[in-house]
């Protein structure tokens, strides 16, 4: 896990909990959070230690992005299957196509199966810089899709039409500034000069950290 993020409301609908995993085999040009490719480094945490963490933050539900959510199916499969027992929904990034996941599950993952059996919302799609989407919340480019994979949340597809792309800033005890949410370069320049924090040019929608970088 390279960041929990205990609640916010600028990963998905209502209030949920985000986790960014490290690690990702797609590595797609522009993208938000190189710094997270790489499988070395973050936290290693158990499913079941992980689950508790986000059932004790007590949101609406959990986003899992990255990273690859995928490359790391069943662990994360076995996070989700907790978090929607307790009656709270799913929502993963991939920047894996929904065809591919499928193609994928049907030749015998049956970790990728598991996720996507525990999955409420998938966001599935490399992100394309070629194609940036302002007018979707949560996305990066205009080639990903939202699939509702099941219909126990049906509010959850719902709300992209009706809620606006957010981005949040966290300032913790000691002074980091950490930055989630989408936004183009020309507002992130104007939001981190307003905290004193400058940071290198790009859209993003994920941590921007003093000293580090969806």
């Amino acid at each position: 896990m390279a960041r929990f993020l205990a609640a916010t409301r600028a990963e998905g609908p209502g209030e949920r909990t985000a986790i960014w995993v490290q690690g990702c085999a797609i590595r797609c040009p522009g993208c938000f959070n190189p710094h997270l490719w790489s499988f070395r480094g973050g936290e290693r945490v158990a499913p079941a230690e992980l689950a508790r963490r986000v059932l004790d933050a007590g949101t609406e539900g959990l986003t899992l992005l990255g990273g690859e959510p995928f490359d790391q199916a069943a662990p994360l499969a076995a996070v989700a299957a907790a978090v929607r027992s307790a009656g709270r929904s799913v929502m993963t990034f991939s920047g894996y196509t929904h065809a591919q996941l499928r193609r994928a599950a049907d030749a015998g993952r049956d970790d990728v199966a598991a996720l996507l059996d525990q999955t409420d919302l998938l966001v599935a799609g490399p992100f394309r810089r070629d194609l940036i989407d302002t007018a979707r919340p949560w996305v990066g480019s205009t080639n990903q899709e939202f699939v509702l994979l099941d219909d126990r949340f049906p509010h959850l597809l719902d709300a992209v039409s009706r809620t606006p792309d957010r981005i949040e800033v966290t300032v913790d005890a000691a002074g980091g500034v950490a930055v989630n949410g989408w936004a183009g370069a020309d507002a992130l320049d104007a939001l981190l000069a307003s905290v004193g924090r400058p940071e290198p040019r790009g859209p993003g929608r994920a941590t921007v950290r003093p000293g580090d970088g969806a």
